[in-house]
C-alpha cells in the first residue's frame, strides 16, 4: 500500500488524553462531593492538576498537528469551524438557562412564583451606569481590537497581530479585575435570595467564559509571535476571536436585562 496521503482527512493517531481527561473530570466529581461533605481536599486538587496538564498536553499537539502543513487540510479546518460553532451553539443553550431562572422569579407573568418587587424589598443592586458600564465599554473595547489583530493577521503583520492581542488580554484582565471589586462592594451575597443567586451565577458564569476567553486570547498571542499563523490558515486564532465577540454579546444581554431592566425599580439615594 502506498505510504502517500490520499484524502482530504486527518486520521487521528491513537491518543491517551481522551482516557486521561475523562478520568480528570471523574476526579474532580468525586473529589468535590467528598469536600463538600467535609472530606478532604486532595482529590479534588489531583483532578484539577490533572485536567490542567491534559489540555496543555493535548491542545499542544493539536498545534503541533496544525504546524505540520500536512493535516490540516482545508477540508479538516472546515470541520474544526464547525465544531467550535457547534460549541458556541452549546454555551448559548447553557446561558439561556441562567436568564430563564432571572426572569422567572422577576416575572409575575411568567410564574405564580415570581417576585411582586423586582430587585426584592432589602436589595440594594449595584449602580448600572458606573461599574457595569464601565465594565461594558472595556469588553466592547476589547472586541474591537480583537477584530483588529484579526485584520492584521489576514494582512501577514504578525507583530500587529501580537500587539493588539495583547491590548485584548490586557483589556480582558482589567474586565475581570473590575468584575471582582464589583463583587467586593455589592451588598448581597451569594445566599441572600433569589436575585442575589441568578445575579451571580449569571455574571459569575459569564465571568469564568471572560478568564478562558483571556487565556485563549494569550495563547494565540503567543503564536502569533512565533509565527504559527498564516492569512490563509489560522483556524485556532478563529476559534478564540469567536469565543471573544460570544462572550461579548453574552455581556450585552447581562447587562441590559440584569443591570439595567433588573434594577430600574430601584432609586439609589
Amino acid at each position: 500500500m502506498s505510504a502517500e496521503k490520499t484524502h482530504p482527512y486527518h486520521m487521528v493517531e491513537p491518543s491517551k488524553w481522551p482516557f486521561l481527561g475523562a478520568l480528570s473530570s471523574l476526579l474532580i466529581a468525586v473529589g468535590g462531593i467528598w469536600y463538600m461533605k467535609e472530606g478532604p481536599s486532595y482529590l479534588l486538587i489531583l483532578g484539577f492538576a490533572m485536567l490542567f496538564y491534559v489540555s496543555y498536553a493535548w491542545w499542544r499537539d493539536v498545534i503541533m498537528e496544525a504546524n505540520s502543513g500536512v493535516e490540516h487540510t482545508p477540508v479538516v479546518r472546515h470541520g474544526l469551524r464547525v465544531g467550535m460553532a457547534l460549541f458556541i451553539a452549546s454555551e448559548v443553550m447553557f446561558f439561556v438557562a441562567f436568564f430563564w431562572a432571572f426572569f422567572h422569579s422577576s416575572m409575575p407573568l411568567l410564574s405564580h412564583v415570581a417576585q411582586e418587587v423586582w430587585p426584592p424589598e432589602g436589595v440594594v443592586p449595584l449602580e448600572t451606569w458606573h461599574l457595569p458600564f464601565i465594565n461594558t465599554l472595556i469588553l466592547l473595547t476589547s472586541g474591537a481590537t480583537c477584530t483588529i489583530a484579526h485584520h492584521a493577521l489576514k494582512e501577514g503583520n504578525h507583530k500587529k497581530t501580537a500587539f493588539w492581542l495583547g491590548v485584548t488580554v490586557v483589556l480582558g484582565l482589567i474586565f475581570t479585575s473590575t468584575q471582582a471589586y464589583e463583587y467586593a462592594v455589592a451588598t448581597f451575597g451569594f445566599e441572600d435570595g433569589i436575585y442575589s443567586s441568578t445575579f451571580y451565577l449569571a455574571t459569575g458564569f459569564h465571568g469564568f467564559h471572560v478568564i478562558v476567553g483571556t487565556v485563549f486570547l494569550a495563547v494565540c498571542m503567543f503564536r502569533a509571535m512565533k509565527g504559527h499563523f498564516t492569512p490563509e490558515q489560522h483556524v485556532g486564532f478563529e476559534a478564540a476571536a469567536w469565543y471573544w465577540h460570544f462572550v461579548d454579546v453574552v455581556w450585552l444581554f447581562l447587562f441590559a436585562s440584569v443591570y439595567w431592566w433588573g434594577g430600574s425599580n430601584y432609586v439609589h439615594p
